[in-house]
């Protein structure tokens, strides 16, 4: 089951599709890390990704705009 609720503490990671390296940009909440995601350039939000203690989610796959 996915973690998606605003509390939930998440990574919020870009993963390069060039070197598949991760690069994470920030430690918080899933609200805040939505509203972090949400400001990035349209390009990297394609490779954002976030991670919670049990799962891992493409930004573009939780984000309603």
């Amino acid at each position: 089951m996915r973690t998606t609720f605003a509390s939930t503490s998440v990574r919020l990671y870009h993963l390069s599709e060039d070197d598949a390296a991760a690069q994470t940009l920030f430690y918080g909440t899933m609200s805040e890390a939505l509203s972090v995601a949400r400001q990035q350039p349209e390009d990297v939000q394609a490779g954002l990704w976030f991670a919670t203690e049990n799962d891992v989610v493409a930004f573009l796959d939780l984000d309603e705009g």
